[in-house]
């Protein structure tokens, strides 16, 4: 086990610690020693500017957090960047945005993976014949899909019993449900037109996009009772504005 380091860098990439399970980070404003994967990971621009490194493989010290919209923003008016790397930085206003935005096009990034290794059936009928055999991982829905297409595949699920496969809470039907992404978006992350319904299928490309809507949900899960969502992890929500794991 490394010794841990003094204060000044137990919050930078060299600490605290790395156990058996996962390498640890100190989180600059809670000083919460978390896993990696818990974490986001901040490096200073040559403009002086805080960038958000959500792969963790920019050049530079880098600095950590909780992997929380509150985090970076409670950081960023508290002035914990400019402490915790020992120099004046510029802080965009936008930081916490434009982590989600990331995150975002992270997710979207691993879903056209997983359209591109078969791991994504679209279409109704498809998604129905999917749902029909219990081979369903998760449900796909566009964000600005008409209601009654989803009502549909519900029931479809319920009669078909529960996939085998379901990781929680989630839409009701016993598979977790991704509704934060429009139309387009799908359309363009899959490389087709008009993707309203989709299911994503057992195999590490769907995992890894799921992985990364988890994050996305973290991310912008507001805290306390102003939490509207489900605490489902799979499911994830609609960002305040627009919004997107680690490679």
């Amino acid at each position: 086990m490394l010794a841990v380091l003094n204060e000044a860098e137990a919050e930078l990439d060299h600490g605290p610690r790395i156990t058996r399970a996962a390498p640890l980070r100190r989180c600059a404003l809670t000083r919460a020693e978390l896993p990696i994967s818990a974490m986001l990971r901040f490096v200073v621009g040559p403009d002086g500017a805080v960038v958000p490194d959500v792969k963790k493989k920019l050049p530079g010290r880098g600095l950590w957090l909780s992997a929380t919209r509150d985090a970076v923003e409670t950081a960023r008016r508290k002035g914990v960047f400019a402490r915790g790397f020992k120099r004046e930085v510029r802080v965009p206003d936008t930081l916490a945005f434009d982590v989600a935005a990331l995150l975002e096009q992270a997710a979207l990034d691993a879903l056209a993976m997983a359209g591109k290794a078969g791991e994504i059936v679209c279409g109704f009928t498809k998604v129905e014949k999917t749902l029909a055999e219990r081979r369903a991982l998760a449900l796909i829905h566009a964000s600005d899909a008409a209601p009654d297409g989803a009502r549909k595949l519900a029931q479809i699920a319920r009669a078909s019993g529960d996939s085998g496969l379901n990781s929680g809470p989630d839409s009701g039907l016993g598979l977790p449900l991704v509704d934060v992404f429009s139309g387009p978006q799908l359309d363009l992350a899959l490389g087709r037109s008009n993707v309203v319904h989709a299911a994503v299928l057992a195999g590490p490309a769907g995992q890894s996009f799921l992985a990364r809507c988890n994050r996305l949900a973290d991310f912008c899960a507001r805290p306390g009772p102003q939490r509207a969502e489900p605490s489902a992890k799979t499911r994830t929500t609609q960002l305040d504005a627009t919004g997107s794991e680690q490679d």
